[in-house]
């Protein structure tokens, strides 16, 4: 079993900055691969960016190519997204997960992932 708490969320302007944080339980976080997602009100659950366990590859959706980094601490068990250049549009509830396997033709899909945080509430104002 996998604990992930995320933390971060906020109201931010448009073209400001966040850096979200997802803290996972259990020594074995080195060995999972990662992913965020968000959703909007109304809306599905999508993929924004995922890391493999070592952070050799990276993955990002195409809206949020060049503005979002993620990566990893394994030492703290923590893997953060780094928001810049927010806009209106990148509002929603975010949420970090765990892959037991990641590729490019499946990191985006919800079924990749085992366990889920509760999410954390990123709000862009214009």
């Amino acid at each position: 079993q996998v604990q992930l708490v995320e933390s971060g969320g906020g109201l931010v302007q448009a073209g400001g900055s966040l850096r979200l944080s997802c803290a996972a339980s259990g020594r074995t976080f080195s060995t999972y691969n990662m992913g965020w997602f968000r959703q909007a009100p109304g809306k599905e659950r999508d993929f924004v960016a995922g890391i493999t366990w070592n952070a050799g590859n990276t993955y990002y959706a195409d809206s949020v190519k060049g503005r979002f980094t993620i990566s990893r601490d394994n030492a703290k068990n923590t893997v953060y997204l780094q928001m810049n250049s927010l806009k209106p549009e990148d509002t929603a509830v975010y949420f970090c997960a765990t892959a037991s396997v990641m590729t490019r033709t499946i990191v985006n899909r919800i079924s990749s992932y085992n366990y889920w945080g509760q999410g954390t509430q990123v709000t862009v104002s214009s």
